[in-house]
């Protein structure tokens, strides 16, 4: 039964308001997590690890973090706790950052940056879960944009704050000390969150309470393993950008920056014609990753700094219209269960695709390139039935 149109303007206004709650809650949490991992490497280096240590410590937070998603949801669908896990998920994950002001071996640091990536792992599919209920009456396009929007101001801000203490007070601890601040702040702003919107479902427009995922939530899926394997990772680009010397060693982190700003500029674009136009849009996808890895493995600085921000274009896209497309598909139900499966195909298909393009790269990045462009035309057909699925 749809309300008067009166109520229906309060529930919009309140849809819009929990979503800027949340996103400024990522605001502050990217700001956190994203600031101690851009000195993480070195702080371990400091603290005596190897390289292999360092790789292997990398590997298996990200791991765990991929593995977590897919538990995590369907506890959230199982139990209707979405918020209790949100919530020990950002308490985890953003705990551990100023801890490692007081690791005294690498060991330590090691176990408190894998709890940093599990907790976030743990928050993400029931934080989606319910940004989608907000989303299905503002517009999931313009509500994960105005999100991602947000979460990337913080992942920009926060390793500017960590390298200005660096370069004022010296020591990674005090890097890692100060981000005690924007946790704080984050989880404070998820806790009045919490209090103002206790049952954000009730923001959702039409509840489909069936059990099962459709057909076209698997299609869809079949779209995301071969057009997100062959995204390429920033870290091998900017590997490239700096063995290559088409950047200096201090112009790779604004390249970043600006790619970051990118990413919030087009998660607001995509996400308003995500609202407009549906699925289709998803076919900008696999057009903006085509040209990613052949600009960005150039030999050219100007051709590769074009692919820096490529890249950013396409992290927007992805973060905000394939995130939308998850909640379009999935009754509420099934909901969390549906973005945990998405969010660790997505995770596991990355850091596999980066492995595979890395290990070609060494042959040569012509190699890299041509596994890059292979994967994305790949993801065409299986875009082209969801399409086709969802037209019936």
């Amino acid at each position: 039964m749809k309300g008067t149109p009166g109520g229906e303007d309060r529930r919009g206004r309140a849809a819009l308001r929990f979503v800027v709650l949340l996103g400024v809650v990522d605001l502050l949490a990217d700001a956190t997590y994203e600031g101690a991992r851009s000195i993480a490497g070195p702080f371990l280096a400091h603290l005596g690890a190897g390289a292999a240590a360092t790789g292997f410590v990398a590997g298996l937070g990200e791991f765990a973090g991929y593995a977590l998603r897919a538990v995590s949801g369907y506890l959230g669908d199982r139990t209707g706790r979405f918020w209790a896990i949100t919530i020990f998920g950002y308490v985890l994950n953003l705990a551990a950052v100023p801890l490692l002001a007081l690791a005294g071996s690498w060991q330590a640091a090691s176990a408190l940056m894998v709890a940093e990536r599990s907790g976030r792992a743990i928050r993400g599919p029931a934080r989606d879960a319910m940004l989608s209920h907000a989303g299905s009456r503002m517009g999931r396009g313009w509500a994960f944009g105005l999100h991602e929007a947000l979460d990337q101001l913080g992942a920009v801000a926060g390793p500017l704050a960590v390298a200005a203490a660096l370069y004022l007070a010296g020591g990674y601890r005090t890097g890692f000390a100060i981000l005690a601040a924007p946790a704080a702040l984050s989880i404070a702003t998820l806790l009045l969150s919490r209090r103002l919107y206790p049952e954000p479902e009730r923001l959702e427009t039409e509840r489909e309470e069936g059990r099962g995922l459709p057909r076209a939530f698997w299609l869809y899926m079949a779209f995301v393993v071969p057009g997100v394997a062959g995204f390429a990772s920033f870290q091998l680009v900017s590997y490239h950008l700096k063995t290559a010397g088409l950047l200096p060693g201090a112009g790779i982190p604004l390249a970043f920056a600006a790619a970051m700003g990118v990413d919030a500029l087009v998660a607001l674009a995509s996400g308003r014609l995500f609202d407009r136009l549906g699925l289709a849009v998803l076919a900008s996808v696999p057009l903006l990753t085509l040209p990613v890895a052949p600009l960005a493995f150039s030999g050219s600085a100007a051709a590769a700094l074009a692919g820096v921000l490529l890249w950013g274009a396409v992290m927007g896209v992805q973060e905000t219209i394939m995130r939308a497309a998850v909640g379009g598909m999935a009754p509420a139900g099934v909901r969390g269960t549906a973005y945990g499966l998405f969010n660790a195909v997505y995770g596991l298909c990355w850091f596999a695709g980066s492995a595979a393009m890395g290990a070609l790269y060494e042959v040569s990045a012509g190699h890299a390139v041509a596994f890059s462009v292979a994967l994305e035309l790949a993801s065409v057909l299986p875009l082209a039935l969801l399409l086709r699925e969802v037209r019936r």
